[in-house]
């Protein structure tokens, strides 16, 4: 009997997986909860067992990785499962790095999500094929960075010798495009901490901190945080 923890911030959602949970002799709802200090308390509460954690990004207090790394860290052989509506590789990535073993975008969720956490436990890793294919689409990213390293490498030193190119104001104009929040969020980035560490940081929530990623990407004209880096590097903005 695999006893599962439900995070899920949708009560909607939480009932359709803790049913499903529920309705399965193999499996054991151990808890249900919609945010992350409800999730923190139950894990720190040593009485409390978890054999699978099923669990949302996106939770109203924080994020979902930030559970996944805490029950790890006190139930190490738990599996986490990640059922989102964050489809980007830099969610997907953080997730597999901070222990999930499957990730499914909420927008191809299964039918019977106990099956599904039954062929985890058997040894399969669930993800979905939109899924699959934004985690592709990041390793081809990162192998084109590798072969466009020494270009970046150059355009760098040619920068430093002739300087940025100003405006009228005498300040680079490619700056001006970000704000100094936004500024500061991409520092991070590039250094490599995640979104909650970001949020931290910078005493904002995720959200705040998702939100300026996508006006920085936006204004980058880029769709991962690699991207990011590699164009921001590029234009002298890091």
């Amino acid at each position: 009997m695999w006893r599962v923890l439900v995070v899920e911030d949708d009560a909607e959602m939480r009932d359709f997986f803790a049913s499903s949970v529920a309705r399965c002799g193999d499996l054991v709802l151990a808890a249900s909860v919609g945010t992350v200090a409800e999730a923190l308390a139950w894990l720190d509460d040593s009485a409390n067992m978890v054999d699978v954690l099923l669990t949302d990004l996106g939770l109203p207090d924080g994020s979902g990785l930030e559970v996944i790394r805490h029950c790890i860290s006190l139930h190490p052989r738990c599996e986490p499962l990640v059922i989102s509506m964050f489809g980007d590789e830099d969610n997907v990535l953080a997730s597999i790095e901070a222990g999930a073993l499957g990730y499914i975008h909420k927008d191809a969720t299964p039918d019977d999500i106990a099956q599904t956490i039954l062929d985890m436990r058997a040894g399969a890793s669930p993800i979905s094929p939109m899924i699959a294919r934004r985690v592709l689409s990041k390793y081809r990213t990162d192998q084109a960075n590798v072969a466009n390293a020494s270009t970046v490498r150059s355009d760098t030193a040619a920068a430093e010798l002739t300087g940025p190119l100003t405006d009228a104001a005498g300040s680079p104009p490619t700056r001006q495009l970000l704000s100094p929040r936004e500024q500061e969020v991409l520092s991070h980035i590039a250094r490599g901490f995640s979104y909650a560490e970001i949020a931290r940081l910078q005493s904002l929530s995720v959200h705040t901190v998702q939100s300026h990623i996508k006006n920085l990407y936006a204004k980058l004209s880029v769709h991962s945080r690699s991207e990011a880096v590699f164009e921001a590097t590029r234009m002298g903005l890091i």
